[in-house]
């Protein structure tokens, strides 16, 4: 029965993706650890040790689809790393009784904090004036006037979930204009929402996104919408690589029909397109939106409580949307 324990039964979990010694060390005894960092170290375990495994922490964006999920029989609980979890077939989990939970809040501002500083530097140039000093110029030539400025944005964020409104909070503070786009308006939130997303790109100067990745958004941010955005335009993206079109960004940005670009997250990360990497006008970052010591160790911890408090019988922390938990 879900969530059944007992001192002479063991727990059996995999911890599948990443070492994070957070999640290592984070079990009790009673618990029995199965350790596969890439898929193809399943083929390691076998049928017997497949059949006892209750729970699994996914400890990083490894793919989690129903065929692997499928092999686990026993399965109660997928305990993911990151508050994005379109690598896990949650609709699989869902129709066969599997929860899924995921590390929300805890990494909200960290990821807002990137987020803006990733805007600052992408309009004021920050990286480049960084070499420009580093190879000397400064001595010779002052730093030109950078084009872009956030004093005469208006930002249109693409979500205003839990982040998009911690970002919007630091728009705030600078005295920035805020609109958003999302499925439908989001409660509470006193900004202007556009249902139509090229609507919204025709009135902003700057896309920020912070929406879910996965089939939905797929290349939401497309040609049509860049065209929409305009040469004064700019797109930062902190959500997932999937949700932009990047060989429509990388045209927008070698023909001029936007200004800039500030990504941190790409579609096939970690390689990222030689053709953005060549180009001064985007601000390129290793998916680091939460990386710090403090706010990894704080999702690892959430990915190890969830699964704690589930075997203990309570309800998991964090469940998502499509995996509610119900009668406990």
């Amino acid at each position: 029965m879900p969530g059944e324990t007992g001192a002479s039964k063991p727990i059996d979990l995999l911890i599948y993706g990443p070492r994070k010694e957070v999640i290592d060390q984070g079990f009790p005894a009673g618990y029995v650890l199965h350790k596969c960092e890439r898929a193809d170290d399943l083929e390691k375990l076998s049928d017997e040790a497949r059949g006892r495994i209750r729970g699994i922490a996914v400890t990083g964006l490894v793919p989690t689809g129903a065929a692997m999920l499928a092999r686990f029989p026993k399965l109660e609980i997928v305990a993911s790393f990151g508050v994005g979890y379109d690598h896990v077939d949650s609709a699989w989990a869902a129709q066969h009784g599997v929860i899924v939970t995921n590390t929300p809040d805890v990494l909200t501002e960290e990821v807002a904090d990137t987020a803006l500083g990733l805007l600052i530097a992408t309009l004021r140039e920050f990286i480049r004036a960084d070499k420009y000093v580093r190879a000397g110029r400064w001595q010779t030539q002052d730093y030109p006037l950078s084009t872009g400025s956030l004093r005469d944005r208006k930002v249109g964020m693409v979500g205003m979930g839990r982040i998009g409104q911690a970002i919007a909070r630091r728009l705030d503070a600078s005295l920035v204009p805020v609109v958003y786009h999302s499925r439908k308006p989001a409660p509470g939130v006193a900004y202007k929402h556009y249902p139509n997303l090229i609507e919204m790109a025709k009135e902003v100067d700057t896309l920020v996104v912070i929406t879910p990745g996965g089939p939905t958004t797929a290349k939401l941010i497309n040609a049509e919408v860049l065209d929409a955005l305009g040469p004064r335009g700019v797109v930062i993206n902190v959500a997932r690589g999937s949700v932009i079109d990047e060989a429509a960004l990388i045209e927008a940005l070698k023909s001029g029909k936007i200004l800039a670009a500030g990504l941190d997250v790409f579609a096939a990360e970690p390689t990222v397109p030689e053709e953005l990497r060549a180009m001064d006008n985007v601000v390129l970052l290793p998916h680091i939106g939460s990386a710090s010591v403090v706010t990894r160790n704080a999702m690892n911890q959430l990915v190890v409580d969830n699964l704690k408090a589930w075997f203990s019988g309570r309800p998991p922390l964090t469940p998502v949307a499509e995996t509610p938990v119900k009668g406990r």
